[in-house]
């Protein structure tokens, strides 16, 4: 009888130390799944889990955080659920894992997909009402029915929302659907006007002081949501840039309210620059925020940045550059410092760089049409072939700059001292080798040298 009471005494104490998790995929034919967690676009490995029977996962996550957890599966398949300190209970079907999934057990859950799916349904129907009323006359019956669908729609989707912000206030789901929220356009406002609301008003439900919400897509999402207002593809790439840039500004000044949420913004934003090869963009963060706010930022993308910041921070208008020894065309050795010039463009290059090859005609053209020949050209290839080197000055007709390699590539010490990182990169220095600017185009090489 004593041991019968133990085992249920014992039992009882699991079930209040532990909320059980339990995930069910039909037609999956392993026993072995993933667990990890999110934090925007970054998933970090727990464990790995086994089930008994193929398909049916049980574990815990005592004593870990709230937020948006993944069980996944082979196939690049995987079922994401939110933790909120409840038992949950998922089912699902291997072969459709997104239309087949019930959630059985858990508020939250039920919230999170019914969440998802209306986000998904309102984003869907608001644009295309909008449209409509974007090109009917006022005064055409259609308008009004129109206008009414669409007020009711949003009027729906808010009660949604703030029913579910206001209950149980402190959950975790009701801050995720309070911060996740779409934006609401008052139809009132003219078509032609609604994107300037949009960037005025986008971020205004986002509360960037609670960084429990870094467990999950909440900040992210809503970051590539407010950046697609500023994206124009008719643009060019400058320009765009610029447009970034305001967007970028827009977003930090709010999440520097609370320096966890601010740093995992920060290397959200960098990490999505650096993929789509926005490197003003880039560059301005590191600038204006990284530097500034000397942020500390994750490991793995600090060793792609290093270079980048170092040489933001070392490099700054006015301050001497380091002296370079290199080999020229015949092998003599140049120096940097003996070079007499007014001013000095230094370039690094490769022959293989597509936007090398755009750059440096143009800045050639530039040199060449000099009236007084106040400015003069170190070319520094960073190739590791002579004669890919040597055949890129014939076709281009670089003969004559200063063109120099010691074809050690990326271990060129020029390329190490500056902390060349991507190319062309270019250094504009007077004649006392103090740095004036760092152009990034032949327009703004102008505006510097002319």
């Amino acid at each position: 009888m004593r041991s019968i009471f133990l085992i249920l005494l014992f039992s009882a104490c699991i079930d209040i130390s532990y909320v059980q998790i339990n995930i069910t995929v039909e037609n999956f034919s392993d026993n072995q799944a993933a667990i990890s967690y999110l934090e925007g676009e970054k998933i970090s490995f727990i464990d790995s889990i086994i089930s008994f029977n193929k398909g049916e996962f049980q574990f815990s996550l005592d004593k870990k955080h709230l937020g948006i957890y993944r069980l996944s599966l082979n196939n690049n398949k995987w079922i994401d659920f939110i933790y909120d300190n409840e038992e949950v209970e998922i089912e699902t079907d291997a072969n459709n894992i997104p239309d087949s999934l019930k959630v059985l057990k858990s508020e939250s859950n039920k919230i999170y997909y019914e969440f998802v799916k209306l986000n998904k349904a309102y984003k869907t129907k608001t644009e295309l009402l909008q449209l409509i009323l974007a090109r009917y006359p006022k005064d055409d019956g259609y308008y009004q029915t129109t206008k009414e669908k669409l007020t009711q729609i949003e009027e729906e989707y808010l009660n949604f929302v703030n029913v579910t912000s206001q209950t149980n206030l402190n959950s975790f789901i009701a801050k995720y659907v309070r911060s996740s929220q779409l934006p609401v356009v008052d139809s009132e406002i003219p078509f032609e006007k609604q994107l300037a609301y949009l960037k005025s008003h986008a971020l205004d439900n986002v509360n960037f002081y609670d960084a429990d919400l870094i467990h999950s897509d909440a900040f992210t999402n809503k970051t590539i949501e407010y950046l697609t207002y500023y994206r124009n593809p008719q643009l060019p790439l400058e320009l765009l840039e610029k447009e970034f840039m305001s967007a970028v500004d827009s977003i930090l000044n709010k999440a520097k309210v609370n320096n966890i949420v601010y740093q995992h913004v920060v290397e959200y934003l960098l990490d999505g620059f650096k993929k789509f090869g926005f490197d003003n963009v880039l560059n301005y963060i590191v600038e204006n925020y990284v530097i500034k706010d000397d942020l500390c930022l994750d490991q793995k993308l600090t060793a792609a940045l290093d270079k980048r910041i170092e040489q933001s921070k070392k490099f700054k208008v006015g301050v001497t550059v380091p002296n370079i020894m290199i080999p020229d065309l015949s092998g003599s050795t140049i120096e940097l410092n003996k070079i007499k010039a007014e001013k000095l463009l230094i370039i690094f290059y490769a022959s293989w760089c597509p936007h090398c090859e755009t750059l440096l005609p143009q800045v050639y053209e530039l040199y060449k049409n000099q009236k007084e020949k106040k400015l003069e050209v170190l070319a520094i290839s960073i190739d590791t072939s002579k004669s890919d080197w040597l055949n890129f000055i014939k076709n281009n007709n670089l003969n004559n700059w200063i063109n120099t390699c010691d074809l050690k590539g990326w271990e060129c010490k020029a390329a190490i001292d500056y902390f060349i990182y991507a190319t062309p990169t270019m250094f504009l220095v007077d004649k006392k080798k103090k740095l004036i600017g760092m152009p990034k185009t032949v327009e703004e090489l102008k505006k510097i040298i002319l």
